[in-house]
């Protein structure tokens, strides 16, 4: 096949239109085409229009002379073989040495890819979740949201079957390199697992809460039906090491598991295990992270600022937006998980601090969009050389936000023309804060690092030449945010993947230190899965 790439067209274009532009480029005729298919589409609403941008595979009579003539601007060229060949001869059938079954702790993105591979290779994984199925964990979550519940400290957003992509925008793409192609399998998995097959194509891909929760349980469906185990409510509060190899993982029910694989692929939330694996002797590296705050605007301004006069187009759907603000001081100021039509959700996971998150539906069709504005926290910035002190900071502006909020997980939040002007908000403007179970107006100030305050007042002036409206007075500020990736990172061996120091252990996915969201996470997972089973052929 033959693959053409920056095939532009306006967004009200044909299939015919397509297929035209198409021939013409390979200097074929129409007839001549064969095998035709988006490989991918993207909007492209830069310099005040927007098109659609392709990506086509096609095969056509001739294949080799077309190429010859016509494959000389880069943008026309043999279509590469993206197959996922990793498992290839990885696990030869009966070859299998490992006595006892691997053990995996977490059951994210990165800890149920890893179970799939490893099930469908014959081992029969065992998952250990400290929270609970998603179904029972998504009423949980509700419930303290909307109905008042008690928040729940071991079912909440950060812990439960899913991971904390669960309760996210679900978006399905990374920049991590893949030369490997495992986001193509991971992508073709989600769909036969329940997900819109747009994501096939799409550019940037997403998937929303409510259809996430229903892939998540078919994985673990697949997983039990090869042989696997998944097994909720079971807290992982101990290790076993001895001569310098992991044994064992002890619950919180005392029970006491036995393996000579553990990959933890614990979320970057699952402080109180960092701290055990610390006390065991794990090492542990300090790794930079962000502070910030939500912000929130009327959606219909942020489709009129990037798609103009089509704002609106059900073709397009919400527009989302990107910026990154290099300060003089010498920080970045970010947009992280913009959640176009989304809401801003409570998303602590221990007692007594207040965190905030954002989460889209598949529809994107909530009134405001949000987006994290983060700023970028140096190791330096710490305040001491503990491997964990980036833990500790966090939990300090944790809980300086709900102080601020009034100690019931309501959340702190401020106008953004009177976060500029130093000044207290006293009530809502024309944006609705979308944050449940509440908000507070306050000063946001009082619960967030000078550098951060003095950074994103500066971006906000350089976000605004880049996208005008963005400094709308009553744009919607709620704090804190602070868990958009983890504060450490467990080193491992770059061919084994093996934990340097502690053989046995495998650390993976975004609490290790090794991935920032749905994608990267189960990438990872399945690197180091595909490691394990090299290990035992």
């Amino acid at each position: 096949m033959i693959q053409l790439t920056q095939i532009k067209l306006p967004v009200h274009h044909t299939e015919s239109d397509l297929s035209s532009t198409v021939a013409d480029l390979l200097g074929v005729n129409v007839a001549d085409l064969h095998g035709f298919r988006v490989k991918q589409r993207a909007i492209d609403a830069r310099h005040g229009k927007v098109n659609f941008i392709y990506t086509i595979q096609v095969s056509t009579l001739n294949e080799a002379l077309v190429l010859q003539k016509r494959g000389k601007n880069g943008l026309i060229e043999a279509a590469p073989d993206e197959s996922y060949r990793q498992m290839d001869g990885v696990i030869p059938e009966g070859e299998l040495n490992s006595r006892t079954r691997p053990v995996i702790v977490g059951s994210g993105p990165c800890g149920l890819f890893a179970g799939l591979l490893l099930a469908r290779s014959g081992r029969r994984p065992v998952l250990l979740e400290r929270g609970k199925a998603a179904g029972d964990r998504a009423r949980d979550v509700m419930g303290f949201w909307n109905r008042g519940w008690a928040f729940n400290p071991e079912s909440n957003v950060q812990y439960g079957e899913g991971g904390a992509g669960t309760f996210s925008d679900g978006k399905l793409y990374t920049q991590i390199r893949d030369r490997e192609h495992r986001i193509p399998w991971l992508l073709k998995e989600m769909v036969a697992a329940g997900a819109p097959e747009d994501i096939l194509i799409k550019a940037k891909p997403h998937i929303g809460t409510d259809r996430l929760i229903k892939v998540v349980r078919h994985i673990r469906d697949e997983i039990i039906s090869l042989g696997g185990e998944v097994r909720f409510e079971s807290r992982v509060m101990d290790v076993v090491i001895e001569n310098g190899a992991m044994r064992a993982a002890v619950l919180a029910s005392g029970e006491c598991i036995e393996s000579d694989q553990f990959l933890f692929a614990i979320g970057h939330s699952s402080r109180d295990t960092f701290e055990m694996l610390h006390r065991r002797g794990i090492p542990f590296e300090p790794k930079p992270f962000s502070i910030g705050v939500r912000i929130e605007h009327p959606q219909k301004l942020i489709d009129k600022m990037l798609f103009g006069r089509l704002a609106g187009n059900p073709l397009l759907g919400s527009a989302p937006y990107k910026f990154v603000a290099h300060c003089s001081n010498g920080r970045a100021a970010y947009s992280f998980c913009m959640c176009p039509g989304g809401l801003v959700v409570a998303s602590s996971s221990e007692p007594g601090g207040l965190v905030t998150n954002g989460m889209s539906s598949y529809a994107r069709a909530e009134a405001n969009a949000n987006s994290g504005f983060m700023v970028e926290i140096k190791t330096n910035d710490f305040g001491s050389d503990h491997p964990l002190a980036g833990i500790e900071l966090q939990r300090k502006f944790e809980r300086a936000a709900f102080v601020l909020g009034g100690g019931n997980y309501q959340a702190p939040t401020q106008l953004l023309g009177d976060f500029m002007n130093d000044k207290a908000s006293k009530g809502p403007g024309s944006v609705p804060p979308s944050y449940k179970p509440g908000v507070v107006w306050s000063d946001l100030r009082e619960c967030l690092p000078h550098q951060v305050v003095t950074t994103i007042k500066e971006a906000v002036g350089r976000v605004e030449r880049s996208l005008p409206g963005f400094n709308l007075h009553d744009a919607v500020l709620t704090g804190v945010e602070t868990r958009s990736s983890s504060p450490i990172r467990i080193p491992r061996d770059s061919e084994t993947f093996q934990c340097l120091g502690v053989r046995h252990f495998f650390p993976a996915g975004e609490g290790a230190g090794y991935a920032g969201g749905i994608i990267s996470a189960a990438a990872d997972g399945m690197r180091v899965a595909e490691a394990l089973l090299r290990a035992t052929r």
